[in-house]
């Protein structure tokens, strides 16, 4: 179920995800939405992109709790949240400038996503959560994205407490978002400025920018690679199970 829809116009590809489970992100989407990244990158006609999922109030709830049951194996587990580490390292590594648009909740992996980009403009209804503790494993694979973002001490705090959520102003006061809105319409009407604003600039210009963002995220791959394979083997344990099947069964 779900999709990762693209549309280019006026030198923006606008990359939407949708799952009818609050924007949830199986290893499917997660494999298109990755993909789907590096054509824009690959596509000439596409100057920056923007990311937003459907809806409006909830971003994405993170990972799919449903194929998190499934797990049997260490390799089957390790392949899940590689597709985590992939969208991260596709927006990462492309040459162009990434905008996200988080128009509400934002739990786990959906945090991991909002804080890869270049830019994120969200909306006060955006709060965000880990909540990957709770469920026996942690957030590994989105950690050095997160901390980056909001630094140690926060995404320290954000780790631990997997049941509070943080205000969408806790996110923008800690440099997660860039700019939070009363509404959707305000973040859409700042969003059409900024587009204006980035079209007038030297792509050039840009396309260094996106590097010296990124410089010193080189080991990116062989790390995010290596925090798959922790989430991979502590969901497995008993404790993660008990807790997945938990949440499910609620």
């Amino acid at each position: 179920m779900g999709e990762v829809t693209l549309k280019t116009e006026n030198g923006v590809g606008t990359i939407e995800f949708y799952h009818p489970a609050h924007n949830s992100l199986p290893g499917n989407l997660l494999r298109e939405l990755k993909e789907t990244i590096e054509d824009c990158d690959r596509n000439e006609e596409v100057k920056f992109m923007v990311i937003k999922s459907r809806g409006e109030r909830t971003f994405c709830a993170g990972a799919s709790f449903t194929e998190l049951s499934s797990i049997e194996s260490l390799p089957q587990g390790k392949e899940f949240f590689m597709g985590f580490a992939r969208v991260i390292n596709a927006i990462r590594s492309c040459s162009k400038l990434v905008i996200m648009l988080v128009q509400g909740k934002a739990v786990g992996g959906g945090v991991g996503l909002a804080s890869a980009a270049d830019y994120c403009l969200a909306t006060k209804w955006a709060s965000i959560r880990l909540s990957e503790l709770a469920v026996g494993i942690g957030p590994f694979v989105i950690g050095p994205a997160v901390e980056r973002k909001v630094g140690f001490s926060a995404f320290s705090k954000m780790a631990l407490t997997p049941d509070e959520w943080q205000t969408a102003a806790w996110a923008k006061d800690h440099g997660l978002f860039h700019e939070a809105f009363d509404s959707l319409a305000q973040m859409n009407e700042y969003l059409d400025t900024l587009i204006e604003k980035f079209n007038s600039y030297n792509e050039e210009a840009l396309i260094d920018l996106k590097k010296v963002f990124w410089e010193g995220t080189e080991h990116w791959n062989e790390l995010l690679e290596q925090r798959a394979e922790i989430s991979g083997r502590l969901v497995l344990s008993e404790a993660s199970k008990n807790a997945i099947n938990s949440f499910l069964q609620a």
